[in-house]
């Protein structure tokens, strides 16, 4: 393999910049820069020099031989001040040696070639780097650690084995064979598909946890709805006006909702639209309230939006502040309930969170889904009797390499570039 490197923190001044070298020729290549480099595990203080002798800065050296890094190869971390110009000017001088620029993802690539780390383990780490709250980095930081990997690992296990015993009743079909093998196989499909079907039944609150909840305020023209927005959100996100039918678009405000990352969303008040562009902006707010988690209706007493609220949804009376009965009401304006409401929020929310299984990514998903489908067939196989067994055993493996191509073992050649594509460079 090459010798690569890149700058592995954040591009822009700090106090101190980490440029990472990985591969075979990295101890050659980084001691080319300086006098000497520190003994393995070891950090030292060198001099950085360029091509004729000049100081270019004084960095902290670590050094880690392969396979005990995290690409698995020989590492050299060279900790630089942070000034753009001393990280260019050690990038240019790494570029005139026998090492190039690493591509982006290239170092976990390298880590997952070397059996550093598995395939669910990258995505984990790329959702750990992307993390925004305290609920994602719990999460992600779940499946860096091998925790889902842990998993299918135990799956993989028990269907092999219940692959082998079918197997061996095949090859000694015409021998006695003193134990019936069948309760076993049985159980232990049974098990996988019981674990399984869980896993997968906290997809949808894990997806949700790794891209965001949404929640979408509806109600009519005027009701408050961008006011109760600019007051979740602090600050002014969208336009207020008297004048009904301000928002045309939808309006989405991100924000940390007690560590859940959660998107609220500013709809078109809803009524029969005087033109084509409120009825295209009241269009796209009846499909994203329809695809929101929760719902938060701002809503007079019998009146009809043409969309109604359902279980799971919260109804709240507009604009408390010009009501003598405030029962019930919220009012962005004064901030009246406006905490109440965000709490609430965070309380349901938090509930479909706690649901949140291992399972992140849709190819989790398909992956299990499709091992679930081939345990279902291998079992009625099974019940149709010995004569079935070999094509039971061989749904058996195919439900073992569905769970493999999960972790990257086997056929995911063609997901590769997509996933590593959105790794920074310097990871």
């Amino acid at each position: 393999m090459d010798t690569i490197f890149a700058l592995a923190t954040a591009q822009g001044r700090a106090g101190v910049a980490v440029i990472r070298v990985s591969g075979p020729q990295a101890f050659r290549v980084c001691g080319g820069l300086m006098s000497s480099l520190p003994d393995i595990r070891q950090a030292g203080l060198r001099k950085i020099t360029d091509a004729n002798g000049a100081i270019l800065d004084e960095a902290l050296v670590l050094t880690f031989a392969g396979p005990h890094s995290f690409t698995g190869e020989d590492v050299v971390e060279l900790h630089v001040h942070g000034s753009p110009a001393i990280v260019a000017a050690v990038l240019r001088r790494l570029g005139e040696t026998d090492a190039r620029m690493a591509e982006p993802g290239e170092f976990s690539r390298r880590a997952l070639e070397n059996d550093r780390m598995d395939l669910t383990q990258v995505e984990a780490l790329g959702d750990l780097i992307s993390a925004e709250t305290e609920a994602q980095r719990i999460q992600a930081m779940r499946g860096y650690e091998g925790q889902l990997s842990h998993r299918i690992a135990q799956w993989r296990a028990d269907l092999i084995r219940a692959a082998a015993l079918i197997e061996a009743t095949i090859d000694f079909a015409d021998e006695d064979v003193p134990v019936d093998v069948t309760p076993e196989v049985t159980a232990l499909i049974a098990g996988v598909e019981t674990d399984a079907a869980q896993e997968l039944s906290g997809f949808a609150a894990a997806e949700c946890v790794r891209n965001g909840f949404e929640v979408a305020i509806i109600g009519a023209p005027n009701a408050g709805k961008s006011t109760l927005l600019n007051a979740m959100a602090r600050r002014d996100a969208a336009i207020t006006s008297e004048r009904a039918g301000t928002t045309r678009d939808v309006i989405e405000v991100r924000m940390d909702l007690d560590g859940l990352p959660v998107t609220v969303l500013d709809t078109a008040g809803l009524r029969e639209a005087v033109d084509d562009i409120e009825a295209e902006g009241i269009s796209r707010a009846i499909l994203r309230a329809q695809n929101s988690d929760i719902r938060v209706f701002l809503l007079e007493e019998n009146e009809d939006l043409g969309l109604a609220p359902e279980a799971g949804d919260i109804v709240l009376r507009p604009k408390s502040d010009l009501r003598a009965d405030q029962l019930g009401a919220i009012s962005g304006k004064t901030g009246a309930g406006v905490a109440e409401l965000m709490s609430e929020l965070a309380h349901r929310l938090s509930r479909r969170a706690a649901s949140a299984g291992l399972a992140t990514q849709e190819r989790h998903r398909t992956a299990m889904s499709q091992t679930l489908e081939s345990l279902q067939v291998a079992k009625n196989h099974l019940e149709n009797g010995p004569d079935f067994y070999d094509i039971a055993a061989e749904d058996l493996r195919v439900a073992t390499r569905a769970l493999a191509a999960l972790i990257g073992q086997v056929d995911v050649e063609n997901l590769l570039d997509e996933i590593f594509a959105s790794f920074c460079l310097g990871k």
